[in-house]
């Protein structure tokens, strides 16, 4: 659980997707092969019609094989706190008789072993649009070349095997490295699309596997508390992170039996008071509301007043409780409700708060 930051007001810089490096990656490598081109830079259309150019870290043919290259590109995320950005995103590309494209998992790049996902199981993690869009550049290269026959494309990310026990791949049945992710071929900064495509990458492969109760929580601890609360194991705990709102409305695709949602109390109290993103940038821990609430329960004036007055949620909560207000009853009580908004009718939602040493100190259901 992130602690209560100030908003973030600074400009914030895009970046590209793990599949935009592919692709400008896989086309060069290409290009050297057909066209004896050495490349310092690949210049490539994203899904929406943007043309963008990426500078290479490498451009070469690979030693002792007459029909392979590779070309490689550092991912730059931009401002979005993705845990590729930095990373060597690579592609070795070879000709094949046979027309067409297929794709290989290289180093760092995970393979899928778990039903419920975009791709088959057995299949290297690199999604749909990525490989539309590799496809749809080197077939566009073999028809202005006159190249008839196809391309075998590897793609790796250095270190990726690392890097990918920072994400949920491990949990969602992808071992061996990471995913190759994009949509739009852009990462737009704090979007965290890839993190909100893992929310439902999560809860997908959970019913794909038979799990019909799934526990949100927004961090480590609140999964500890799950985890410890009801036995459920890694497939069926969905890490949302400040992504309320994605597991909320995914739900109406993908909807369970029962819902369990945990999360500290500060962040319980956005969802309560509505807000579906619980980042601080987007929004804040209400107070005074927090205020009200209390009063709503019998709260003395001097006890609203000293909420009002709390530098941190956690200080409110402490204050409620020496009064023998449920403070966390209260807004796990308000958090249910805006679920049960949300969710499709017939889903069990219940509650959960929990303070900052993982004790669960507020429940409904």
């Amino acid at each position: 659980m992130r602690e209560e930051t100030p908003e973030q007001t600074a400009p914030l810089r895009s970046g590209y997707t793990t599949g935009s490096c592919a692709t400008a990656t896989s086309l060069a490598a290409a290009r050297l092969l057909l066209l004896g081109e050495t490349s310092e830079r690949a210049e490539i259309v994203l899904p929406k019609g943007q043309s963008v150019t990426m500078t290479l870290s490498f451009c070469r043919r690979i030693a002792d094989e007459t029909d392979a290259a590779e070309a490689g590109v550092i991912k730059d995320a931009g401002d979005d706190p993705d845990v590729t950005h930095g990373a060597l995103v690579f592609a070795q590309v070879r000709l094949s008789d046979e027309p067409g494209v297929r794709f290989h998992a290289g180093p760092g790049v995970g393979t899928v072993t778990r039903a419920g996902l975009a791709l088959a199981v057995g299949e290297p993690a690199i999604n749909p649009m990525p490989r539309q869009m590799m496809t749809g550049h080197l077939e566009a290269l073999a028809e202005s070349t006159g190249y008839p026959g196809g391309f075998e494309v590897s793609i790796g990310v250095e270190n990726g095997e690392a890097l990918a026990q920072k994400t949920m791949n491990p949990r969602l049945g992808i071992v061996g490295g990471l995913s190759i992710l994009g949509t739009t071929g852009i990462v737009r900064p704090f979007s965290c699309s890839a993190y909100i495509a893992s929310i439902h990458q999560g809860i997908d492969v959970a019913r794909a596997n038979g799990y019909r109760h799934i526990a949100a929580c927004t961090g480590n601890q609140s999964e500890d508390a799950m985890r410890a609360h009801y036995g459920l194991p890694d497939i069926a705990l969905i890490e949302m992170g400040d992504f309320a709102g994605a597991v909320l409305k995914h739900l109406r695709r993908a909807p369970v039996d029962k819902l369990s949602l945990c999360g500290g109390f500060g962040k319980l109290s956005k969802l309560a008071a509505g807000h579906m993103d619980l980042h601080s940038r987007n929004s804040s821990i209400d107070l005074p509301l927090l205020a009200v609430w209390a009063a709503d329960a019998g709260a003395s004036v001097a006890l609203q007043a000293a909420i009002r007055a709390a530098n941190t949620s956690q200080e409110a909560l402490g204050l409620a409780r020496a009064e023998g207000i449920a403070l966390g009853d209260i807004v796990c009580r308000r958090a249910r409700g805006v679920a049960l908004d949300v969710v499709p009718r017939g889903t069990e939602v219940e509650t959960f708060a929990i303070d900052r040493q993982g004790n669960i100190i507020g429940s409904a259901a």
